[in-house]
C-alpha cells in the first residue's frame, strides 16, 4: 500500500503534467494541408573528426621525458603504471646546461631499482672532450664506434649491465650526446628528430 504523503505527491505531479500536456496541444495552430509535393529539409552533414596529427616536434625543438623514446616505449611505461621525472643532465661534475635525463620508474610504489634512464643534451666540442676525459679519468672505458665516442662505466662499479656487460652508456657524436643506464638502452632513444 503507498502512504498518504506519497499518493498526494503522485496525484500532483499527474495533474502538472496533464497541464503541461493540454496547454501545449492548446497552443499549437491547426495543421495546414500541404499545397504540393513536401520540400526536402536542408541538412549540414556533421563535422568530419580531425585527421591531422599532432605536429612532430623538430630537431630545433627541445626533448621532453616523453618524447625522448619511441612512443611505443613511453606506452609500455605507463602501461606499468610507471612515470618520469626530468632531471639535470650531468657528465662527471659537469651540469648541462639545456640536457634533459630522465627517470622511469613507478615512484608511487615500493623503493627498489626498477627504473630506466634516459639523457640527451646538445654540447660544444671543447666541453665533449673535457668531460670524456674526467670521465677516463674516472676509470670509465672509452670506445670509439661508427656512432660516435661510447663512454662506458667500469664493469667494477656499475649496477646493471645489458647483455654484452655495458652499464651505464654516453654517446658522444657531434653536438650532442646521449646517456642510458645500459649501451643497448641508447637505441631507445629517439632524439635528435629529423
Amino acid at each position: 500500500m503507498i502512504p498518504p504523503r506519497h499518493r498526494l505527491g503522485a496525484g500532483a505531479a499527474f495533474v502538472l503534467a496533464a497541464t503541461v500536456l493540454l496547454t501545449a496541444c492548446a497552443a499549437s495552430p491547426p495543421a495546414a494541408a500541404p499545397s504540393g509535393p513536401p520540400t526536402p529539409a536542408a541538412t549540414t552533414p556533421p563535422p568530419e573528426p580531425s585527421s591531422t596529427p599532432a605536429p612532430e616536434p623538430s630537431p630545433d625543438d627541445d626533448p621532453t621525458c616523453e618524447t625522448l623514446i619511441g612512443e611505443s616505449v613511453v606506452a609500455d611505461f605507463q602501461s606499468l603504471g610507471w612515470t618520469s621525472q626530468a632531471e639535470p643532465f650531468y657528465i662527471g661534475s659537469f651540469e648541462v646546461a639545456e640536457g634533459l635525463q630522465c627517470v622511469w620508474a613507478d615512484f608511487e610504489g615500493p623503493a627498489g631499482d626498477h627504473g630506466q634512464m634516459f639523457g640527451w643534451a646538445r654540447i660544444s666540442e671543447e666541453d665533449a672532450t673535457s668531460t670524456q676525459a674526467e670521465l677516463v679519468r674516472q676509470g670509465w672505458i672509452r670506445e670509439e664506434g661508427p656512432e660516435g665516442v661510447y663512454i662506458t662505466e667500469s664493469s667494477d662499479t656499475t649496477v646493471a649491465t645489458d647483455d654484452e656487460g655495458y652499464g651505464m652508456t654516453y654517446l658522444f657524436a657531434a653536438g650532442w650526446v646521449k646517456l642510458a643506464d645500459t649501451k643497448q638502452g641508447l637505441l631507445l632513444i629517439e632524439w635528435p628528430k629529423g
